[in-house]
């Protein structure tokens, strides 16, 4: 487990080539809208633990490339905790290489999609879907990786 800028990491899957532990916490911080510097916890994991994750939250019997688990403190806790992510490496690393991607690239916009998730935005309807995917857009050039959509 590794701990930097409000960001914890926890890395539970043998999956080789991970991104550096730094990236993770420049990725987050380049998503977070509000400034606030609210702590995210980061999970990576492998194929078996995201399918239960997305079985039993989200209704999917099949593992998935990142779960947000916003954080909702009780009333009157003024807690500085955005949220959990949970990202799935086979995942990621499969969806890479089939969509011609750079694996860091791709894991950069996994982090970022998801801090957008744990921050409100979502993808539900075309509404949201161009003003998440315009985010991630601005957001990615940023930290200087290509449009992740580019090619779809």
């Amino acid at each position: 487990m590794a701990e930097t800028d409000n960001i914890t990491l926890q890395i539970v899957t043998d999956a080789p080539d991970l991104p550096a532990p730094g990236l993770f916490a420049t990725w987050v911080s380049a998503a977070r809208l509000d400034e606030t510097g609210a702590s995210v916890v980061i999970r990576i994991v492998d194929e078996t633990e995201s399918r239960q994750l997305n079985r039993d939250f989200r209704g999917k019997d099949s593992p998935t490339n990142v779960l947000s688990f916003p954080f909702e403190p009780p009333p009157d806790i003024p807690e500085k905790h955005l949220g959990d992510l949970v990202i799935c490496a086979p995942v990621v690393m499969r969806e890479a290489r089939e969509q011609n991607k750079q694996p860091e690239a791709h894991w950069a916009h996994m982090v970022v999609h998801g801090v957008l998730h744990l921050q409100g935005f979502d993808h539900q309807n075309s509404k949201e879907a161009e003003e998440m995917e315009s985010l991630e857009r601005e957001i990615l050039e940023g930290l200087g990786y290509s449009d992740p959509y580019g090619d779809q």
